[in-house]
This record gives structure tokens, C-alpha cells and sequence, in this order.
């Protein structure tokens, strides 16, 4: 009882509370479709388990999930190699322009792979900048440069995908970091390499794993990047869900190897909340003013800038390319195979507004931006709604051992990272099955996109609010109670005070997730509602040059409300110890 009267809960009842939306949208929106389609998938066959022996039995699927692990691990070391020099850089140096380098490394994250694979082979393609560029140096006729349908294509694009992860996580680790441990080595003898070896990596090793984890969680379950740039002869077990479902219409194979997806993301969830709960602990946080100093000699200055200048090389010169490619017509000489006559043009962009057929049934493009930003808008809401309590539960561990709190959390934390392991073909078919019949028929309401959404920014929305619940010191929620603070009030006058900019922080990346998320919108979106991804894989899929143009056009448009988004991020961003 407190003692003004009124009944305490115990504090592993608190913690259910705030567990019991997340956990029942999480239920109604992502286990029960996923039941629905497994169950009817699994009818098909004589003996429920059946399907699952006969995919792992299967030489064919046993050599899909060979190749789902190795170019995972492959993408994972090729990622930390470029990122952890960058997450130094970030986190040890301040220099101009620092801001611009950390919003854009965080692009293409955000992306959806349409996008991705519009960039690459804007730079990289049959036709792209440095195929043309070599085509008229060498006057030849052919590409001298394949990199479509290859492994090469993969990686890269993998390491594009995720370097900011390593960015973002290690180094804002690492940037709070105290500068004096790494001095006290010094003047105990250790020289630079020493210091790194016995200081800085033993205290960096929960961030680097965590990173590692994460990186590896993302491209273990990688759909875009396979299915556009490797072609054929590469395929992950998303893809494979993907050909079973779509192209083979095996449902039970499917669901086997989405189970078997599921089991191997929720051993890699697991593994990684245990790790990445040492990043953020009440710290005595150190300022970036205190743990940061300018480039002081030429060398720090030609080593900062050959990193950066790599950095964006990956990162940005693709985007560059299709922004360029967007503003570009080109003319074919009569009898040439070459493409000439290059020009500055705005009418693929002009042709976003045009109904060139007269049609009443006709969507213009343009109305696939408002209709994006509208589900982004309905995305934040839900995934601030639903990811604050689960947060906010999830940075009350308990300091007593073996408390009821500590495993409430370890059971339903790595929960949360289950509808990223999710195959989108699978969620979208669980939508349409489960959710296309009373009491939930919702096949033909437009919200059933920004649900889906809200299932794949939720676990974005806690990873970002939970460090910074977590970092908050307990003694000021102690205090507040002890001076008769109901829960309510420590809410509103501390937490959410203290956290304001990381909830911003978490809006941003539920509203670029969302802008960008494809794979389970294709599939359960209203054609009278595009977003931009669906409109643009309509521009790709249709021949002509003007619609691929107009494809250009809104990957641009895309990548520069991205751009905004992730300002605004390194904008509000305090240095608060965060995965994203």
C-alpha cells in the first residue's frame, strides 16, 4: 500500500502493464496472420511435419541456406571493415561538415531496394555512368563492366546498406568513452596500437558485437538486394520463400522455410539483446566537447579525409548518379547502339503530373507522395504509441538477481525483432488470409498499410528509446517518488523531458521506414492507393524510356525527403548511447 492510501502494484505487474499493447498488436498483427498462413499452408499436406524434413532433406535448400549464412558472414566482416575506421572517426573527431557525413551515411539504410538497385545501375549498369563513360573512351559497343547478377553486386550493396549501423551504434559508444583511460595507458608506456588492443576494444566489445549481430540479422533475412542485383543464380532463403510462394505457389515448402527463418532470427535476437544490454546502462555520460578534439596535423587531416572521401564513395556516389540520371535524356544516333546526345531535362518530373491517356481510372504519380506521407504520419503515431511502454519496460530492469522483471524482459525483448526476420511475402500473405474476414476484415481499408509499417518501424521505434530510458539515472525517479510522484507525474516531468529528442529521433525513423518499406506493401496495398516504392516498381516493370524516367524521378524525390529525415536526426541527436 502507499501511504497516501492508495493500492501499489508489484513492480513485475507495472511491468505486464505496459508490456500489454505491444504484446496484443504484436498478437493481432503479426502472430495471428503468421498462424493463419502456416496453418493453411501445412492443410495441404498428409503430416504436418513433413514439408519442414523435406526442406531440410532437400540438396537444393540445404545449398540456399549454405549460401543465407556464408554471404551473410561474408557482408558482416566486409561491413565492420569500413565502418569501425568510421565509427572511430565519428566518435574521437569533430571536424566541419561532420553533421552532413552522418546524415548521409544513414540514407541508405532507409532506402527501399528499388531504389538501391536504380542507383547501382545507374552508376554501374549496362547503361550507367561508367559504362557509357568507358563505351566512348574505348568506342566499343558492349559494357565493358559487369556488375549486375553477380556476388560482387551483393556485398557492396550490403556493406551500403548497413556501414551506418556500425557508424551509429559503435561509434556513439564510443564516443562516451572516458579519453583519460586511453591517456593513462599512454603514460603507463602503451603505444596507439597497445591501447586499442587492452583498452579500447575490451570496452568497445558489447557495441562491435551488438553491431555485428545486427548487421548480420538484416542480411541473413535480405530480399531486395538478392532478388534485383544477383540475378538468378543467387537466391537466400527470403528469396526462396519468396519463388516458393509466387512463382512454384509451394505453400508448405514456404512455410517450412519461413520457420526455419524464424528460428534462426529469434536465436540471432536473443543473442543480440543479451549483448546490446551492456550499451546502455546509467552512465556518468562525458559531452562530445569533452571526448572530442579538432584534426590537429596534416596526417589526422589526409587520413580523415581519405575516409570520408570513401565513405561517400560507397555511400553516396550511387545516389549521386540516379539523381543525375533522373535530370538526363539521352538520344540514340541512327544506327548506333551507343546512347549520345546527352541533355538536361525536367520532363520526367513533369510527367509525374501528366495523364498522357485521358483515363478516369488513371493514378498520377504524384498522388503516391501524399499518399506515403499520410501512412508515414499514421506509422508514427502507431509505432510511438506501442514503442514507448515497451521501452519504458524494457529500461526497468531490476538490480535485485533472479527478479521477476529481468524475465519478463529476456522472454518478450527479442520478440520484438521478429517481424524484421519475417519474410515480406509471408507477412502480406498473413494479412490477406486472417485479415480478410470478420471479426478483422480489413483487406479492403486503407490502414492496413500503415499497420504493416508499424509492425517493421516498431522494433526501430524501442531500439531507439530504450538506451535512452535506460541511460536516465534511477536516483531521479527515486527521488521523485520518494516526494509522492505518481508514476504519471515521473513520466511527464522526468522521463519524457530527459528523452524528448531521442523521441523525435525514433519519429524520424518510423516516418522514413515507413516512406521507404515495399516488400509486404506490393502485396496488400489498394491500387488507388500507391506509395511511392509501388509506383516506382511500376515505372521499372513497364518498357520505355519514359518510364523509367519518371522511375528516376521518384527515387529522387525519395531520397531527398530521406535526406531531410536523416538531417533532422543528426539535427536533434544528443549523445545519448543509442543502436540506430
Amino acid at each position: 500500500m502507499h501511504r497516501n492510501g492508495k493500492l501499489k502494484l508489484p513492480s513485475w505487474a507495472g511491468a505486464l502493464v505496459l508490456w500489454a499493447a505491444p504484446l496484443a498488436f504484436l498478437g493481432v498483427f503479426y502472430l495471428y496472420p503468421l498462424v493463419n498462413i502456416l496453418k493453411i499452408s501445412f492443410t495441404h499436406s498428409d503430416r504436418a511435419v513433413s514439408p519442414l524434413i523435406q526442406a531440410l532433406s532437400s540438396r537444393s535448400i540445404q545449398h540456399v541456406l549454405w549460401f543465407t549464412v556464408w554471404q551473410a558472414i561474408l557482408s558482416t566482416a566486409l561491413t565492420l571493415l569500413l565502418g569501425l575506421p568510421g565509427a572511430y572517426l565519428m566518435a574521437r573527431y569533430d571536424f566541419r561538415g561532420k553533421a552532413l557525413v552522418q546524415a548521409l551515411s544513414g540514407i541508405p539504410f532507409v532506402l527501399p531496394t528499388l531504389v538501391v538497385a536504380a542507383a547501382f545501375n545507374a552508376l554501374l549498369g549496362p547503361r550507367g555512368w561508367v559504362n557509357l563513360a568507358l563505351m566512348a573512351l574505348l568506342k566499343t559497343t558492349q559494357p565493358p563492366v559487369t556488375f549486375v547478377n553477380s556476388l560482387s553486386a551483393i556485398l557492396i550493396a550490403h556493406v551500403f546498406y548497413n556501414t551506418t549501423i556500425v557508424l551509429r551504434l559503435v561509434g556513439d559508444f564510443w564516443a562516451h568513452l572516458d579519453p583519460h583511460l586511453g591517456q593513462a595507458a599512454r603514460m603507463l608506456g602503451a603505444n596507439k596500437w597497445q591501447e586499442l588492443r587492452y583498452v579500447s576494444l575490451p570496452l568497445l566489445a558489447p557495441a562491435i558485437t551488438a553491431a555485428a549481430l545486427l548487421v548480420f540479422i538484416f542480411v541473413f533475412t535480405s530480399f531486395g538486394v538478392i532478388l534485383v542485383l544477383g540475378g538468378p543464380r543467387f537466391a537466400t532463403l527470403e528469396v526462396e520463400i519468396y519463388n516458393q510462394t509466387l512463382s512454384l505457389f509451394n505453400l508448405p515448402i514456404a512455410a517450412a522455410l519461413s520457420i526455419i527463418q524464424l528460428i534462426c532470427t529469434l536465436v540471432f535476437s536473443i543473442i543480440y539483446t543479451r549483448r546490446v544490454k551492456h550499451l546502455a546502462r546509467p552512465l556518468s555520460l562525458h559531452p562530445r566537447r569533452y571526448t572530442q578534439h579538432k584534426l590537429s596535423n596534416w596526417r589526422e587531416k589526409i587520413l580523415a579525409g581519405a575516409l570520408i572521401a570513401l565513405l561517400l564513395g560507397l555511400l553516396t556516389t550511387p545516389l549521386a548518379a540516379l539523381a543525375a540520371r533522373s535530370f538526363t535524356r539521352f538520344e540514340a544516333e541512327r544506327g548506333q547502339h551507343t546512347l549520345v546526345n546527352a541533355s538536361v531535362t525536367l520532363d520526367f518530373y513533369k510527367e509525374l503530373l501528366i495523364n498522357r491517356r485521358q483515363s478516369v481510372f488513371y493514378i498520377p504519380p504524384v498522388r503516391a507522395i501524399g499518399v506515403s506521407f499520410s501512412y508515414a504520419a499514421i506509422t508514427v503515431i502507431l509505432a510511438l504509441a506501442l514503442g514507448f511502454p515497451a521501452a519504458w519496460a524494457l529500461s526497468r530492469d531490476s538490480k535485485e538477481q533472479k527478479s521477476p522483471i529481468d524475465y519478463i524482459n529476456q522472454i518478450l525483448d527479442p520478440l520484438l525483432m521478429l517481424p524484421l526476420g519475417t519474410s515480406a511475402v509471408t507477412m502480406g500473405l498473413g494479412f490477406l488470409v486472417a485479415l480478410g474476414r470478420p471479426p478483422l476484415d480489413l483487406r479492403a481499408s486503407p490502414i492496413l498499410v500503415p499497420l504493416a509499417h508499424t509492425l517493421v518501424a516498431f522494433p526501430f521505434v524501442v531500439r531507439s528509446l530504450t538506451p535512452a530510458l535506460r541511460s536516465i539515472r534511477p536516483r531521479l525517479r527515486q527521488a521523485a517518488a520518494v516526494m509522492g510522484a505518481p508514476p504519471l507525474q515521473v513520466l511527464r516531468q522526468i522521463d519524457l523531458p530527459l528523452t524528448g529528442r531521442a523521441i523525435i529521433v525514433a519519429a524520424t525513423f518510423a516516418f522514413t521506414i515507413s516512406l521507404g518499406e515495399f516488400g509486404a506493401t506490393a502485396m496488400i496495398s489498394r491500387p488507388e492507393f500507391p506509395t511511392i516504392p509501388v509506383a516506382i516498381y511500376r515505372f521499372i516493370s513497364q518498357p520505355g524510356a519514359l518510364n523509367y524516367g519518371q522511375a528516376l524521378a521518384l527515387s529522387t524525390i525519395l531520397m531527398a525527403v530521406t535526406a531531410a529525415g536523416m538531417l533532422v536526426i543528426e539535427r536533434l541527436r544528443i549523445a545519448d548511447i543509442g543502436e540506430f
